[in-house]
């Protein structure tokens, strides 16, 4: 018998195909599961829904990079721990200084809602959605808590920004990054996708080596690290495959579901 109590999984590029979808193998694979199992993303809440409508049931998640922990059926924020107001003002002061052409945008009300500043590329058709507006002053973008803060920059490279903003910011908050672009997601110190999980499994009596762990991308580090077995995607960042402990398929070729298949021989 397989030695894992729990599986973990992010969505983007690990779970789901570039197209967004959830295939038939991966939703059988998933319904035959024999441990629960959660999601751990970057995205937030409201994000959500475009997955499990495609599940035959919701699962837990762990969302926005570890700062909110959420149950689907109840629809409740079980725990977050958001950037607080004196940290955002701290934090974005520094990145206006030392980015001139930094765009912020942060995600508030536990990730049910999105704020962004005029410059900031909008990348979604309805920009009357209710819970996302543009900012009308730069002020209000540190007027509340927020579980992430998002920066971009036209003039970086997505590695070379992390890089810069990680150095500017000497550690008082978290940075990393899921994105093809230079988009920088910023949390309180000590929120990763590994603690969000690890404050769930401790609730749940399930240690750290039982369970096992997928993803691809940079904010996957700390989660792929802290589980018993992390696997890396075949189509994940160099440094994320450096850190796991397999690399298995690509996302596109089920990786996720084929590894799950076999661990657990259904």
């Amino acid at each position: 018998m397989s030695p894992f109590k729990l599986v973990a999984s992010d969505i983007d590029g690990t779970l789901i195909r570039t197209d967004g979808t959830l295939s038939k193998r991966t939703i059988e694979v998933l319904d035959a599961l024999p441990v629960p199992f959660v999601v751990v993303t970057g995205r937030p809440v409201r994000w959500l829904r475009q997955l499990f409508d495609q599940m035959k049931a919701p699962v837990p998640a762990v969302c926005a990079n570890g700062a909110v922990v959420y149950d689907a059926d109840t629809d409740e924020i079980l725990r977050a721990d958001p950037l607080s107001v004196d940290l955002l003002l701290d934090v974005s002061a520094k990145l206006r200084e030392a980015v001139p052409d930094v765009a912020l945008a942060v995600e508030v009300e536990d990730g049910r809602a999105f704020w962004y500043e005029e410059a900031w590329p909008v990348r979604w058709e309805n920009d009357n959605h209710p819970h996302v507006r543009v900012l009308s002053t730069p002020e209000e973008l540190t007027s509340a808590p927020a579980v992430k803060l998002l920066a971009r920059s036209a003039a970086h490279q997505p590695d070379e920004f992390l890089e810069l903003v990680s150095r500017t910011l000497g550690g008082v908050a978290e940075t990393t990054h899921s994105s093809s672009t230079a988009l920088v997601e910023i949390s309180a110190a000590g929120v990763t996708k590994a603690a969000g999980l690890a404050w769930l499994c401790e609730n749940e009596g399930i240690k750290a080596e039982e369970v096992v762990a997928f993803g691809d991308m940079p904010n996957d580090i700390p989660l792929l690290a802290w589980a018993g077995r992390g696997v890396a995607m075949g189509n994940a960042h160099p440094a994320v495959k450096e850190v796991a402990d397999e690399v298995g398929l690509t996302n596109d070729e089920d990786g996720v579901a084929q590894y799950l298949r076999d661990l657990y021989d259904l």
